[in-house]
């Protein structure tokens, strides 16, 4: 009896052993990690050495490490919607939008969340949100729309435009957090209204001095762009940011960890104004950029932990990027530029933020999908634009003929399977911009169109003239030797491939590409 109950053993004992692991769901949860203005040499391993982000140095050892990565502009709601919907911004005349602007996203137009939703994914924006709501008179008492709800998203925590504009409140899915109906919200981005000092008439009650464009309504010691009266309960404390939407981050993800879900947390950070939450004030030597950074990689890890706690890190393709290159002084003193020291927030790069120079779009870039993705370091050329299309790839979701029609697929390189990824990129700033290789060409602009003079006054190299201009990255990232009048057909040619692609058939508004 005891040798028939030894064979029941082994056999209970091979055939547990024998049996296949669990294959990774065909379905992994994705994470985008969208930073504001966070610069490529702003992070420790990308070689940023002045203020310490020892979460994202030690994340970055477990994935892929891009060194060519883009936003597709150089300023936030372009990326931010070129991102979402597989196409340029200038298609659809996408620009920096005031806090009052209407949702610039159509709602017949095909998104990300859209597409993943299709794939059965459910659907999360926190943070940032800076791409308009409603369709040109929001009623902040009442319901918003439309918004992330009605292009894609199944749930949404919003910063309504970003931090240093009105309404200085949260919404999550339609409607404001702690509205009041006995102190109803006016916005106005054309008049003053009464209920709240501004930073011009009462300039002591400042924390941070700001430029006049700033220097309107004051909440929280900080003034912002534009006019707003009433919903005195429902005001945001900017210190409370990186607690607010990680918690809020985690809260989705526990809710929905049954399933695949998508999520784009957007922070704020490090845009300005840069008022850091007690617990990394005056912890940088860079004063409060410093801090945002510091804040920044505190935030990431709260989200990753709270993944790995769910036992779902394994299958869970991660990205941490940013929307633009980084920029100083963004029209408030908080000691910025005096503070950045031997610090490069653009690495051996040129320009940043609003800048046409390479700066102004190539930004840090980690993806991570533990156990799948082995680590690595990628010099893969890859677009922010070309995630619709791949992810859309990895999911096996066949695509409509109009929708994402400038994303690529790109699935090798952002999992690590391939060194190769863009051959040409468009970039787009105040001008127009191409990538080939190591080859970076800037059009120049038509001679209607001037620089904007803010470029100026904030210190940034806008990159943009009357003049081709053709840089050889590879021997030249500061971009200071043009080399367009000695390689004339390289630059026709790489002139052909903008007009090319800004003048596409049947993809919305040309735009006038300079041919002098």
């Amino acid at each position: 009896m005891m040798w028939m109950i030894n064979l029941l053993l082994l056999v209970t004992f091979f055939g547990q052993s024998c049996t296949p692991a669990p294959e990774k769901s065909p379905k992994p949860n994705i994470v985008i990690f969208y930073v504001d203005d966070l610069g490529y040499g702003d992070l420790g391993c990308y070689g940023g050495e002045t203020v310490k982000t020892p979460f994202l140095d030690s994340f970055s050892k477990t994935g892929i490490l891009f060194t060519d990565a883009h936003s597709v502009a150089a300023t936030c709601t372009p990326s931010r919607y070129s991102m979402l919907t597989g196409e340029h911004a200038f298609r659809h005349n996408a620009a920096i939008l005031p806090g009052d602007a209407p949702l610039i996203i159509p709602e017949d137009k095909p998104t990300l969340p859209d597409m993943l939703k299709k794939a059965g994914y459910t659907t999360g924006v926190v943070g940032k949100w800076h791409l308009g709501l409603g369709n040109g008179n929001v009623d902040w008492n009442g319901t918003v729309k439309p918004g992330p709800l009605e292009i894609g998203f199944d749930y949404s925590f919003l910063l309504p435009s970003t931090g240093d504009r009105v309404p200085s409140i949260y919404l999550e899915n339609q409607q404001v957090v702690n509205a009041d109906a006995n102190d109803p919200i006016m916005v106005s981005y054309s008049k003053k209204l009464e209920g709240y000092p501004n930073g011009l008439d009462s300039p002591q009650l400042l924390r941070q001095k700001a430029d006049t464009q700033h220097s309107n309504t004051i909440v929280n010691g900080i003034s912002r762009i534009g006019y707003m009266s009433g919903g005195k309960k429902a005001l945001w404390r900017d210190e409370d940011f990186p607690t607010v939407f990680s918690e809020k981050a985690n809260e989705f993800i526990s809710k929905n960890s049954e399933k695949p879900f998508f999520l784009y947390f957007s922070f704020h950070d490090i845009h300005v104004p840069r008022v850091p939450n007690e617990q990394f004030a005056g912890k940088s030597p860079m004063g409060p950029r410093g801090d945002a950074i510091m804040q920044m990689d505190w935030t990431t890890k709260q989200v990753v932990a709270h993944l790995e706690k769910l036992n779902l890190l394994e299958n869970t393709i991660i990205i941490f990027t940013s929307d633009n290159g980084p920029v100083l002084n963004d029209g408030y003193e908080d000691l910025a530029d005096q503070l950045v020291g031997s610090h490069k927030p653009a690495g051996p790069y040129r320009g940043g933020k609003y800048s046409a120079f390479e700066a102004g779009t190539r930004v840090p870039m980690i993806v991570a999908w533990p156990g799948t993705i082995k680590p690595q370091t990628s010099d893969a050329l890859v677009s922010q634009i070309d995630f619709y299309r791949s992810f859309a790839s990895l999911l096996g979701v066949n695509l409509g003929e109009s929708e994402a029609i400038d994303s690529e697929d790109h699935l090798g390189a952002l999992t690590g399977k391939s060194t190769k990824a863009r051959e040409w990129m468009l970039e787009e700033s105040y001008s127009f911009s191409a990538r080939q290789g190591n080859w970076k060409y800037i059009a120049p602009i038509p001679e209607n169109k001037k620089v904007p003079a803010f470029m100026a006054n904030k210190g940034v190299e806008s990159g943009v003239g009357r003049i081709h201009q053709l840089y050889d990255l590879s021997k030249d990232p500061g971009e200071k030797q043009n080399l367009a009048d000695s390689m004339p057909e390289l630059v026709q040619k790489m002139q052909e491939y903008v007009k090319g692609v800004v003048n596409k058939q049947n993809a919305g508004a040309t735009v006038n590409v300079s041919g002098n």
